[in-house]
């Protein structure tokens, strides 16, 4: 908590996010084009096997499980992932609410039964956001921004928490590196507008590189 009262204080909600240099931008984009596209590429093979090892498992589910995400400025986009639950998870969801562990108006479950036993591998290793590389290729994402929230939970949100809205999405933050799903809401809101503030070419790498040393750690993975 203290940690989260310090980044809390350095926030200014009337300026959390400030006018970003075109070359910064671009530079960003173009690292993204490149950096997605060498990476689907070369986990070509890994994407290959993860789809077998799903329909041997459930043969009557899809390989990929799509969601409504929401970007920069609000717009909508489809998310991709590799499905790691039952295919019908989406209708047990109501059963298991008054189970939930997070706080604010994310749904975590440490031990959620609808995660299959080859989905549970790869959301420890967090395999199963590799498709977003096509996100990523496509624009809707950028590698590294807040994580894309579900339209229901930003309809929860505050004014400050919309903040987090003012820049594309990304595949890994601050708060993927530093505790992922063992943070509350409240202090992934506060590192999302941490980032926005702080953001520049080097710190995005540094938290690509960072991303891939913690990748295959299970700590705050679930």
């Amino acid at each position: 908590m203290a940690e989260s009262k310090q980044i809390y204080k350095a926030i200014d909600a009337k300026d959390v996010i400030k006018s970003d240099n075109k070359y910064y931008l671009f530079t960003k984009r173009t690292m993204d084009i490149v950096l997605s596209s060498f990476g689907i590429i070369l986990l070509l093979p890994i994407f290959i096997l993860i789809a077998l090892l799903i329909k041997i498992e459930d043969k009557r589910g899809s390989i990929f499980f799509c969601q409504v995400r929401v970007g920069k400025d609000g717009q909508t986009f489809q998310m991709y992932k590799f499905r790691s639950m039952v295919s019908n998870a989406e209708d047990l969801l109501e059963k298991l609410v008054k189970q939930n562990e997070a706080s604010g108006p994310l749904f975590k479950m440490k031990e959620d039964p609808r995660v299959t036993r080859i989905g549970k591998i790869l959301r420890k290793t967090s395999l199963d956001e590799l498709p977003q590389l096509f996100n990523v290729l496509k624009g809707e994402m950028s590698l590294v921004g807040p994580r894309p929230a579900l339209p229901r939970e930003v309809d929860t949100y505050s004014l400050f928490e919309r903040e987090r809205l003012k820049v594309v999405p990304g595949l890994t933050c601050y708060w993927q590196v530093k505790g992922r799903s063992d943070l509350t809401f409240e202090q992934q809101v506060l590192l999302d507008l941490k980032y926005i503030n702080d953001r520049n070419m080097f710190l995005d790498i540094k938290l690509v590189l960072k991303t891939v040393i913690v990748l295959f750690k299970s700590k705050g993975a679930y």
